[in-house]
């Protein structure tokens, strides 16, 4: 979040999330706090893979006594809003500046509410829907997983076979069977 390279803000409703995503849904029932560090981790590679810059907001609002507050790492910006806001207004100001501010970046907003979907399009934002999300996250997830291990089970072997050209490999196997 804090580069001077213009990046593609992902702004995200955190609890339209964690209770469109199975094992949040799960991990929300035992413990609501680990389900909001779970989805920040989960966001933070995925933004960091595609580029963006990640908000992801919870609201407080019913919370009585609760100030705005901020949490950031280099990837993922986390929000609480203020006591009596909710999520779904503080990112519809958001996306409504972010759109203005910087017509070469683009501002996608994650949320199920279909409400706030239209109010997002009309601010000139581009909407996802946390399914949408889901599935892209999962298909991300299986690119590195398949990319990476790829290249780990490469990144150690020197084996002569993968070096040379077939037939070199063709005249050096007649010379071993002999």
């Amino acid at each position: 979040m804090r580069d001077t390279v213009v990046k593609d803000t992902m702004l995200v409703d955190g609890y339209n999330v964690i209770h469109a995503w199975p094992e949040l849904i799960e991990l929300s029932k035992d413990n609501l706090e680990h389900a909001r560090d779970k989805l920040g981790e989960i966001l933070t590679g995925y933004g960091a893979f595609k580029s963006y810059a990640v908000m992801l907001v919870f609201d407080a609002q019913g919370v009585a006594g609760q100030e705005s507050c901020r949490e950031e790492n280099e990837h993922l910006m986390t929000v609480y809003t203020k006591e009596g806001e909710t999520a779904d207004s503080y990112i519809e100001k958001t996306a409504y500046l972010l759109a203005r501010q910087d017509r070469s970046a683009n501002v996608y907003v994650v949320t199920s509410d279909w409400m706030e979907q239209r109010i997002i399009l009309g601010a000139g934002a581009f909407r996802i829907s946390a399914r949408e999300l889901y599935l892209d996250v999962k298909k991300t997830g299986q690119i590195l997983k398949e990319t990476f291990s790829e290249g780990v089970l490469n990144r150690g072997r020197h084996e002569l076979g993968s070096r040379i050209s077939g037939e070199v490999a063709k005249r050096l196997d007649e010379i071993r069977r002999s």
